[in-house]
């Protein structure tokens, strides 16, 4: 696929590639792609994983295209169906993603790489929360980023706007891995392979769980995994991959997945 988002697919994995020059900046026309291209990512049974990065060696993505909001498009827009950069609210999305951060990732692009489940990034890469000097909320990133990180380092970042180098990112934990430049893609489909081996119907049921615990307690999630009120754990205790898994370990062999 050409245009603002250039995609890539290999096997179970996919590669997502903003590409809008100079920036990689999101208007409502490439959010709502980005919404269609992740929701049939999230339907297509042949496909595992995502991999999402900016085009270019400058920017990741900035986040909210400026311009476009200057020229007409309203920040309270129809942004599509997973929101803004197709990810963050789109329902049910249980499979992993990794952001391979390839530089500057600010605003809303710093949300899109906080709604991926492993962040890479290139020495070089920064990251900001900047809305705070437009006079605006970085509305995803006050409700994720103090969940993800030390409280008041989140609230540094929301109240102040600065800069974080990848060194510090990585230091305090939202960056899983720090490469070379040169390296950063390389390492980003080594990770997507490994995942792409795995069992999906696991990966699926971590995913809800994870997502739906964030908003309760501790025993009221454990009643709902263990009575299987999850539909992602009622289907992987009911599936063909949880008997592999326990017949792999008995028969000391590698698991074959199918997914079912």
């Amino acid at each position: 696929m050409t245009g603002p988002i250039r995609t890539h697919r290999e096997g179970g994995i996919l590669e997502v590639t903003i590409d809008r020059p100079k920036a990689n900046a999101i208007d409502l026309k490439t959010s709502r792609l980005m919404g269609e291209i992740f929701r049939d990512f999230r339907d297509d049974p042949e496909l595992r994983v995502a991999i999402v990065t900016g085009a270019g060696e400058k920017f990741f993505c900035p986040g909210w295209d400026l311009k476009a909001a200057a020229e007409g498009d309203p920040v309270d827009g129809d942004y599509g169906v997973g929101g803004f950069g197709g990810m963050q609210e789109l329902r049910d999305l249980n499979k992993p993603i990794i952001a391979a951060v390839n530089g500057i990732c600010c605003g809303g692009g710093l949300e899109i790489a906080l709604s991926a489940d492993l962040i890479l990034a290139a020495e070089h890469a920064t990251f900001a929360l900047p809305e705070i000097r437009s006079g605006t909320l970085a509305d995803a990133a006050s409700i994720k980023l103090p969940k993800r990180i030390p409280y008041h380092i989140a609230m540094d970042m929301l109240l102040t706007g600065r800069w974080l180098d990848a060194v510090e990112a990585n230091r305090w934990g939202f960056v899983n891995e720090i490469l070379p430049a040169e390296r950063l893609m390389e390492r980003a489909w080594e990770r997507a392979r490994l995942l792409e081996s795995g069992p999906p119907l696991v990966y699926a049921a971590i995913k809800e769980v994870v997502r739906e615990a964030e908003s309760r307690d501790f025993q009221t999630t454990m009643n709902r995994v263990t009575r299987r009120q999850f539909r992602t754990v009622d289907t992987l205790y009911s599936s063909e991959d949880q008997l592999e898994g326990a017949r792999a370990f008995a028969e000391k062999r590698e698991p074959v997945w199918k997914g079912r």
